[in-house]
C-alpha cells in the first residue's frame, strides 16, 4: 500500500482567505495541531508578502520539530532568499517556488513568453536548490496550460534540482478524467536522475477539488495539498479531512494511506473554526455536526439495531466520542476535564482550564443542563490567543422607550488597575461599547456586529462576534454569555486587547 504525503496550505492559502486571517499566535497554535495531526509539509506562509508573515514563518520554523516547514515564493531571487531566511532553522525546510504556465496568464499577466518563463524556472529552481535540498516546483493554472508545455517546464525543474513537482488547478477547472490522465502523462514522461514527488494542488470552484485530488492519487501522485475544513480563496481547496477519510474507509479502492493521525482530526478542525470564527457548516463532510446526528425514524432505529447501516465511519475514527454524561451545577472539576478529553481538546494549559471551568459555573447559575455546544462556546469565550490587557469589571446600562440609552462601565487593566467610562448611544449596546471607547481614549469604529443563539431555548447562550476599525486596520473579537450586553462588551474588549497585542508584536 502507497503512502501518500500531505501538503497543508492552512496557513498560507487558507489564511490569504477574507475572513481567515490570523495572528502570530493562532497561526503557531493551528501549526501544532497540524504536526500533531501528522501532516508531512506544513505551509507557514508566503515570507516576502509581509513582515507579518515572514515573522510567522520563522516562528513556526523554529516551533515545528516532525513536519517539514514550508515558504511560498515567486519565481523570483529575492522572494527564494526571503523564504529561505524563513525557514533555514526549521529541522526540515522546504522551499515552495510557483511561476504560471497557462496562456491566459503568461499573456495578461505575466506579460512572458515561453522561452522567458523556461529561464526563469531554471534560474529560480537553481538558486533554491543550491539553498536548500527539498525543493518544490509548482506551475500555477498548470490544468489550463499546453500539455506539452508544461510538461517542459516540469522538465526544466527537475533539471535544474526540484525534487517536487506540483500541478495547480488554480481556478476548479478541471475534472477527475482530465486530471487522472495529466498526472499518468507526466508519470510517464517526465525523466530525472534523482527521486521525485508528482503533486497536486486543487481548488473547488466547482465543487470538484477532492474529487480531482483523489483521481491524482488514483493516478499515480505521490502527494497532495489542500486546507483544513477547505477553506482558502475563492470557494476554497481540496479539505484535507475528507481526502484522508476517503483514502481510510475506501483502502479497497485507493490502496494507499497517509501518516495522519484521525482521531486528531475534529480537534484541528474546531480549533481553526474557533480562531477563525468562522463556523464549520453542519452538512460539512467529516466534520459537521450533522456528520453523526439523526433524526429520521427509520435512521434512529437502523443505527440502533447496527451503525454501519447509516455511519460509513465511525466518531471515534475522528477523535470523537459518544458521551451521555450531562453537566450542570452540581458537577465538579474532573467531570468537566474529562468531558473536555473527550470532546478533543487535550492540549489544554491548566490556566485555560481554569478559566473555562469558572465560566463553566457561572453559566450553571443561570443553565441548569449544560451542552456541547455550550462548551464549545466557553472555550472559544476564555481560550484566547490575545493576552487579555484589559478586562470586564463592572457595567449598569439603563435602557428603555421613555429614556436615554446609556452605560456606566468600569475595566481593569491587567487585572488590577481600574479605569471608568461612560457614554450614551442609540441602544444599550452601542452605549456599552462608546463607554468602552470613553475609559481607553481610544477613537475605534465598529465594522462588523453579529449575535448567534449557541443553543435553542429561553436559557440560551448568546455568542457575539465583532470587527472593529482602528487606524485603518481591522480587527475581530468574539464573547460568548448568557447576557447579551455582557458578551457584547466582551467580545468588544477582545477585539480592543487583539489591538494591543497586534500593535506591540
Amino acid at each position: 500500500m502507497r503512502t501518500i504525503k500531505i501538503f497543508d496550505s492552512t496557513l498560507r492559502d487558507g489564511e490569504q482567505a477574507p475572513g481567515y486571517s490570523m495572528n502570530l499566535k493562532e497561526k503557531i497554535s493551528i501549526a501544532r495541531q497540524l504536526e500533531l495531526l501528522g501532516i508531512d509539509v506544513i505551509e507557514a506562509g508566503f515570507a516576502v508578502s509581509s513582515p507579518g508573515d515572514f515573522a510567522s514563518i520563522k516562528a513556526i520554523s523554529e516551533e515545528i520539530k516532525d513536519s517539514s516547514v514550508a515558504s511560498l515564493s515567486r519565481a523570483v531571487i529575492k522572494d527564494i532568499d526571503y523564504s529561505w531566511n524563513a525557514v533555514k532553522e526549521a529541522k526540515n525546510p522546504h522551499l515552495h517556488i510557483f511561476i504560471a504556465t497557462s496562456d491566459i496568464h503568461l499573456q495578461y499577466k505575466l506579460k512572458m513568453t515561453q522561452e522567458e518563463v523556461l529561464e526563469r524556472v531554471a534560474e529560480s529552481v537553481k538558486h533554491a536548490r543550491n539553498l536548500c535540498g527539498s525543493v518544490q516546483f509548482s506551475a500555477e493554472d498548470a490544468t489550463r496550460s499546453d500539455r506539452v508545455f508544461l510538461r517542459t517546464v516540469f522538465q526544466t525543474a527537475l533539471d535544474n534540482g526540484a525534487t517536487v513537482i506540483n500541478m495547480a488547478d488554480t481556478v476548479g477547472y478541471t475534472t477527475p478524467q482530465e486530471m487522472s490522465s495529466l498526472v499518468k502523462y507526466m508519470k510517464e514522461t517526465l525523466v530525472s536522475n534523482s527521486p521525485f514527488d508528482i503533486s497536486v494542488h486543487c481548488h473547488n470552484d466547482l465543487g470538484l477539488a477532492v474529487a480531482n485530488s483523489l483521481a491524482a492519487i488514483s493516478a499515480g501522485a505521490d502527494r497532495v495539498e489542500g486546507t483544513i475544513n477547505g477553506i482558502g480563496e475563492r470557494a476554497g481547496n481540496a479539505a484535507i479531512e475528507e481526502i484522508v477519510m476517503n483514502l481510510y474507509t475506501r483502502k479497497d479502492i485507493y490502496d494507499a494511506c497517509t501518516k495522519i493521525d484521525t482521531t486528531r482530526i475534529s480537534t484541528v478542525s474546531k480549533r481553526l473554526a474557533m480562531i477563525t470564527g468562522v463556523p464549520i457548516p453542519p452538512n460539512k463532510p467529516i466534520v459537521g455536526a450533522n456528520m453523526f446526528a439523526h433524526e429520521s425514524g427509520i435512521h434512529q432505529h437502523g443505527v440502533m439495531q447496527n451503525r454501519q447501516t447509516y455511519e460509513i465511519i465511525t466518531p471515534e475514527s475522528i477523535g470523537l466520542k459518544e458521551n451521555k454524561m450531562i453537566l450542570g451545577k452540581h458537577s465538579g472539576r474532573h467531570a468537566f476535564e474529562e468531558k473536555l478529553i473527550n470532546m478533543g481538546y487535550l492540549t489544554l494549559t491548566k490556566e485555560q482550564i481554569d478559566a473555562m471551568f469558572t465560566a463553566f459555573k457561572s453559566l450553571t447559575d443561570v443553565k441548569h443542563t449544560v451542552n456541547d455546544k455550550d462548551i464549545e462556546a466557553l472555550i472559544r469565550g476564555t481560550v484566547s490567543n490575545v493576552p487579555e490587557l484589559y478586562s470586564l469589571d463592572k457595567y449598569v446600562i439603563n435602557s428603555g422607550n421613555v429614556l436615554s440609552n446609556t452605560c456606566n462601565i468600569r475595566l481593569m487593566h491587567k487585572g488590577k488597575d481600574c479605569v471608568d467610562g461612560f457614554a450614551t448611544g442609540g441602544g444599550p449596546i452601542d452605549a456599552a461599547f462608546n463607554a468602552v471607547n470613553d475609559a481607553l481614549k481610544m477613537d475605534i469604529t465598529l465594522i462588523d456586529y453579529r449575535i448567534e443563539s449557541v443553543t435553542g431555548g429561553a436559557d440560551a447562550q448568546g455568542a457575539v462576534s465583532v470587527k472593529i476599525k482602528h487606524n485603518d486596520k481591522i480587527y475581530k473579537g468574539y464573547g460568548v454569555n448568557i447576557n447579551i450586553f455582557e458578551a457584547s462588551i466582551y467580545a468588544y474588549l477582545n477585539a480592543i486587547n487583539n489591538i494591543f497585542y497586534e500593535t506591540n508584536l
